[in-house]
């Protein structure tokens, strides 16, 4: 704090802020209840004064200066003004602003007044009559800038009092809202009559044009209510609508067409008829909290105008550091580093301190606390040397040889900031120690803390660093997480949804309990801790380390030797993948991924390794590499089954913890798009052979019986055709040209879009029909494309079909059944012909890269006409 001071970048000053009355001292987002995050929000309070004599529910502010107080975020457009807006069973009050004016607003924006000087009495709001809104209507004021002398206040049944102060300026040439309310009264006599209003209120004022705006003319609001077709002043989604269509661009756009200003832009307009307005007395300056913001005290929060300690974040030259700063980080997700741009683009002056609670006092102005929020930005540096401070002890309960008093100014600028060696009684050797340890320490890579820190305390933290050390010593990481749910719901003691980390530990053990907290999410969302997943996670683990005692007590059955067949080779690159991919996600803090890769997907390969072996069985010293890389992955997540396993179950000296990250040769995605095309392969024609084996339908009553066991289909003919054609084939040209096969990225869709559609400018007719079936493919191959490089666009698929199927007939006869099967090429006549009477299938759906066509027979039939 000192340091940031003597660089300018702590100041006191008189600022608005959010601020508790019964607290007592402004109200920081970790003192919030609710509403964290919610800024001061600024409006022109318009002085609408009410014109004597006054009706007698006024007759006691007789003798003051008595104004309706609208609050507006449009000063610019108080000339278009034709009456104001009351909410007729809405509360109001008469309030002394001072000894000579009264304001009449809401009770909840005259408290946020009290406590920004505007009040008689300061902090204690005086009413000196309570009001409804049926009382105001009718009154008749006198507006600033208003073009017509004298407006009157009429009734508005959509006025939220929870925000500004009830009190609303009616200008319908640029208001959807005031003009479909307003038209409600000029044209229904009924609604006029239920509230008391008069015909002269209403009926003389006209709509007065006084921003032209480009699309929508100088009456904004009445043209987009005909567009929308807006029919009343109830239609929320509409008017909401016809304001988004209608508010920027009249800001950006719009061109003042009245006024002294007549001809500027209403962007330059705003800021000097504001001033006007404040200049002249005609209005004041107003803020309220932009939403409901509720204390840890159960205090509803307002507006104070205070004078305390600020830190200028957001000044330009610090902020083009800390963006910088931010470029070079690595924030480990995308929603991550936008959160920070977001906070870094509103981020200005920071009330920083606070009357009491805990904290460190300021140490320039003692009776200030440093708020939490602001607090302990650079405490990550003091770590590095907390252990030669609180002597070894993390807690700090041991004392060291170096007293609080010694550490001062300059020792921290020596041991954080690259400064001169200060003139210390500290030894030199243990200073040169906590330099020494600092920057082995020092940049952090990564700060490990919530999502709804980044509004705040992370941004400050990134502001801290760049103020005060040098930019190699700046974070390189920060990591930020959602909460945790509790299956789906949030955790709760009042709802019963609650565990705590002890209560899980005991119920389903440490290591069930860390599996189901990887397994809950990663990232920005808020992670699920799920009852079921630990439950089930003790099975799975329980079950694996039986499978695993059942192959070390059976590994003298099984082969040896490297890997040998297809189903090896397939499950050696598996693991492979596993330690590649699962390194990363760990890299990067996923857990889940990690968890993914190098478990589930793990235990699905083995899987489906004992399935594919057949007659050759498994090989072992694959089975013991898959068991030595498996509890290697999982050790960070369960240590102690990883422990188990290690040294009771493999063998093994020393700990799995301490064993290192398993070494894997470079995998090969060929070969895993080659397997996954393989099982696709089989599911589909296991259940195009049980449709045609049991027919689709069972027989109907006195229908032939089913097939005889000599009729029963157990050969297959399997039909592969390696080359792309038709469509297919021009698609993959259009690829290929607009692929860049370093970056590994696509020319833009529109690009690739347009060239195929040349592709058939001949045939118009054939492209609209093809269009539904290209544009998947064309998603198809360029995530392939992305995956593997350039092969996936060949026209024909980056490996031999004919081979991998060929290599597992055994596998393709064991999966369905069959006795005999054979790969033949569609494109060979005489294989064509071995078809028979199934010659047809191949004609009707011919079989392409990818996509096999399996004709099944009986071995009756088969023998008969080969």
């Amino acid at each position: 704090m000192r340091k940031l001071k003597k660089m300018g970048k702590v100041v006191k000053d008189l600022r608005y802020t959010v601020y508790s009355p019964l607290d007592g001292q402004p109200c920081a987002d970790h003192d919030r209840a609710t509403g964290e995050n919610a800024q001061p929000q600024e409006y022109v309070l318009i002085k609408m004064e009410v014109i004597p004599p006054f009706p007698p529910k006024l007759k006691v502010l007789e003798g003051k200066n008595v104004y309706l107080a609208a609050a507006t975020l449009r000063p610019e457009t108080m000339y278009g003004q034709t009456n104001c807006w009351v909410l007729p069973n809405g509360n109001y009050g008469a309030f002394e602003v001072n000894d000579a004016d009264v304001f009449i607003l809401t009770a909840r924006s005259a408290l946020n007044l009290a406590y920004q000087n505007l009040s008689r009495v300061p902090e204690k709001p005086t009413c000196l009559a309570e009001l409804s809104g049926n009382d105001l209507i009718g009154l008749p004021l006198k507006s600033p800038l208003s073009f017509n002398e004298i407006i009157y206040a009429l009734p508005m049944l959509t006025i939220l009092t929870d925000k500004g102060t009830g009190i609303v300026t009616s200008v319908p040439s640029d208001s959807p809202d005031d003009f479909m309310a307003l038209q409600a009264l000029v044209t229904k006599p009924a609604l006029r009559a239920k509230f008391g209003v008069k015909d002269e209120w209403v009926l003389p004022f006209d709509i007065i044009p006084i921003i032209d705006i480009p699309g929508f003319g100088d009456k904004s609001a009445e043209k987009v209510c005909v567009d929308l077709k807006i029919t009343s002043q109830y239609d929320k989604e509409k008017l909401a609508e016809a304001k988004r269509m209608t508010y920027l661009k009249g800001f950006t756009e719009g061109v003042m067409v009245v006024g002294e200003y007549n001809g500027r832009k209403v962007e330059e307009a705003k800021p000097l008829i504001k001033n006007k307005l404040l200049e002249e007395g005609l209005a004041v300056l107003y803020s309220e909290p932009e939403k409901k913001v509720m204390s840890r005290s159960g205090d509803e929060c307002v507006v104070a105008l205070t004078d305390q300690w600020y830190i200028t974040y957001g000044e330009v030259e610090w902020k083009q550091k800390a963006v910088k700063c931010l470029k070079n980080m690595n924030t480990f997700s995308a929603e991550t580093r936008n959160g920070f741009e977001h906070t870094l683009g509103w981020l200005n002056k920071w009330a920083c301190s606070r009357s009491f609670g805990l904290g460190t006092r300021i140490p320039f102005d003692e009776q200030f606390l440093v708020e939490s929020l602001s607090d302990s930005t650079l405490y990550m540096a003091y770590y590095t040397i907390a252990h030669l401070l609180q002597n070894g002890d993390m807690y700090g309960k041991e004392r060291s040889s170096i007293r609080p008093e010694q550490m001062t100014d300059e020792v921290w600028d020596y041991v954080f900031c690259d400064g001169l060696a200060p003139k210390s009684d500290i030894p030199p050797a243990l200073l040169s120690k906590m330099k020494q340890e600092y920057e082995y320490w020092y940049p952090l890579d990564i700060r490990v803390s919530g999502k709804e820190l980044i509004q705040n305390h992370l941004t400050f933290s990134i502001y801290t660093h760049t103020a005060l050390l040098p930019e190699h010593h700046w974070p390189r990481g920060f990591r930020c997480n959602g909460h945790l749910m509790l299956n789906s719901e949030k955790m709760s003691k009042s709802t019963g949804n609650f565990q705590t980390l002890g209560q899980a530990i005991k119920e389903y053990s440490s290591d069930a309990t860390r599996f189901a907290l990887a397994d809950a999410g990663d990232g920005m969302d808020d992670a699920n801790f799920v009852t079921e997943t630990a439950k089930s996670a003790i099975m799975r683990l329980t079950k694996e380390i039986a499978w695993m005692e059942e192959v070390i007590a059976s590994q003298s059955s099984l082969r040896s030797g490297p890997p040998s067949t297809y189903a090896d080779h397939v499950f050696a690159n598996e693991i492979n993948i596993a330690v590649n991919e699962t390194e990363k996600s760990y890299n990067s803090f996923m857990f889940r991924d990690a968890l993914k890769s190098g478990f589930y997907d793990l235990q699905l390969a083995r899987d489906e390794y004992r399935l594919s072996c057949g007659a050759a069985g498994m090989n072992r010293d694959l089975l013991v590499r898959f068991m030595e890389v498996q509890t290697r992955l999982i050790t960070p997540i369960c240590p102690h089954y990883a422990e188990h396993v290690w040294q009771n179950i493999l063998r093994k000296e020393g700990f799995a913890v301490k064993a290192g990250w398993p070494i894997a040769d470079t995998p090969d995605p060929t070969l895993r798009i080659a397997n996954k095309y393989l099982q696709d392969s089989i599911v589909l024609m296991r259940k195009l052979h049980q449709k045609q084996g049991s027919g689709s339908k069972k027989p109907k009553k006195g229908a032939a019986p089913p097939r005889a066991a000599e009729n029963k289909l157990t050969v297959g003919l399997i039909y592969v055709n390696e080359h792309y054609d038709g469509w297919k084939e021009q698609c993959l040209r259009v690829l290929q040209p607009n692929y860049d096969s370093q970056t590994r990225l696509f020319a833009p869709d529109e690009d690739i879009s347009e060239a195929l559609k040349n592709c058939f400018v001949e045939h118009e007719a054939s492209f609209t029909q093809v269009q539904k079936l290209c544009m998947p493919f064309i998603r198809f191959k360029k995530d392939e494309a992305r995956t593997i490089g350039p092969r996936a666009l060949n026209l024909k698929l980056p490996f031999g079909e004919m081979n991998v199927l060929e290599e597992n007939l055994e596998l393709i006869r064991r999966q369905l059944g069959l006795e005999h099967a054979e790969v033949l090429s569609a494109s060979d006549g005489a294989a064509r012909a071995r078809a028979g009477r199934h010659v047809s299938v191949l004609n009707n759906n011919p079989p392409s890269p990818g996509e096999p066509v399996a004709i099944f027979m009986s071995k009756q039939e088969f023998e008969a006409q080969n």
